[in-house]
């Protein structure tokens, strides 16, 4: 097979750009996945807000979280295969006026059915963002640097859980929580007006046939690859769900020192992610096994000690860290396996992603709803990564009996 010009940016580094206009770009991309993760994390902590407001229980008020959740799963394939003949630098700008539109609409929603669709569309861009992010970082990065590419794109979402999902919250306690919305849509402006200025207008992101992106998802070691983030990952999400009740409920601390436990996940989650692109470039399949196994070691200390402040707080710095410094190494396997298709495998990670955050919650409420415990949760993780990596370690020897 030939190689396109999607596929020639994802391994090429670029000759003709300066430092200076690399690091605008990288920034501009940045800042779009910083938008992104400030509107998905923000949506938890002002849910309490918009319930109140329009009138629905907390519970009922978690469909417009799932609504997000479910464009990301749906739109990361369908949007990227959809704008496949699309330039990387077009299709971002279009994604990110899609992002504003959604969040626009969040804020005048009057109803729950209105918020529900509303976050929908707002979440439709986020997969295909990611994954057209990866191909332009990667082209600005050069050749052999797709790992540090891809954690270069995440960094603006892990950096929003620190700075940008606290900040949104706060708005949405003084001001307001549609004020939230229109703040995080505005920022979007800003980030669209960033990709518009500084990401290089080049035929080396022109998009590829569509049949050709389709074609990597006949291959099952993309499925596998994907089964094992789904599964691996959800334990992050089995902790962070739960993050506040455990605080109060099982270190028996001030609801004021919930921030502080968020706050060091996300640190923990922005230093694995650094980590784990450089990880990722040098090694085949070390980030997933150094991630997930730290992952596993630290999810029971913190099941068994929780209770105790310093466990806990160490723990979430640290399930964090561990989870991330296996994600960049999740998405240069699934390229390498489908270099023809590197856009739809940045979206299909991120994909695979949200549906680890709906089974690591589920999992996680499963076994608390059942009388175990909060920290039962962590156990439900735990069991979900270590299948995870069971199921990878299986691969890596089924491959090498057939290369032997």
């Amino acid at each position: 097979m030939s190689i396109t010009s999607e596929t020639q940016a994802f391994v090429s580094a670029p000759a003709d750009t300066g430092a200076r206009s690399r690091k605008l770009t990288l920034l501009a991309l940045a800042l779009g996945s910083f938008a992104i993760g400030t509107s998905e994390f923000a949506s938890m902590g002002i849910i309490q807000l918009f319930s109140e407001s329009l009138g629905i229980s907390v519970p009922d008020a978690t469909h417009a979280i799932e609504a997000y959740a479910f464009g990301v799963v749906l739109g990361a394939p369908l949007v990227t295969l959809v704008a496949a003949r699309f330039n990387r630098r077009t299709l971002l700008l279009g994604l990110m006026a899609l992002f504003v539109a959604g969040n626009v609409l969040s804020a005048f929603a009057s109803n729950l059915g209105f918020l529900m669709l509303a976050r929908f569309i707002s979440g439709l861009p986020q997969g295909a963002y990611f994954g057209a992010g990866a191909v332009v970082a990667s082209y600005i990065v050069g050749s052999g640097q797709a790992g540090k590419a891809f954690a270069i794109v995440m960094t603006g979402l892990t950096v929003a859980t620190i700075v940008g999902s606290p900040l949104a919250t706060f708005l949405g306690q003084t001001v307001g929580w549609r004020e939230t919305y229109l703040a995080v849509a505005a920022f979007s402006l800003l980030s669209f007006g960033a990709i518009w200025q500084w990401v290089p207008r080049t035929k080396a992101l022109d998009g590829v046939p569509v049949i050709q992106e389709l074609s990597s998802l006949r291959k099952a070691s993309v499925w596998g690859v994907m089964l094992v983030a789904a599964l691996g990952v959800a334990s992050i999400f089995a902790v962070y769900t739960f993050i506040a009740p455990m605080v109060t409920d099982t270190v028996r601390l001030a609801p004021e020192m919930i921030p502080v436990a968020l706050t060091l996940f996300g640190i923990g989650m922005t230093a694995g992610n650094i980590y784990g692109g450089k990880l990722a470039d040098r090694y085949p399949a070390r980030g997933i096994v150094i991630g997930f196994g730290s992952a596993l070691v630290i999810m029971a200390t913190l099941a068994v000690g929780g209770s105790n402040p310093i466990v806990f707080f160490s723990a979430m710095f640290g399930v964090g860290a561990a989870m991330m410094a296996a994600i960049p190494t999740i998405q240069v396997r699934l390229t390498n396996f489908a270099p023809e298709a590197p856009s739809l495998m940045g979206a299909m990670n991120l994909a695979s992603l949200n549906v680890a955050n709906a089974v690591g919650a589920a999992a996680g409420g499963a076994t608390i709803a059942a009388g175990y415990g909060l920290l039962s949760a962590v156990w439900a993780g735990f069991a979900l990564t270590l299948i995870g990596l069971v199921i990878f370690g299986l691969t890596l020897r089924s491959k090498e009996k057939a290369t032997a």
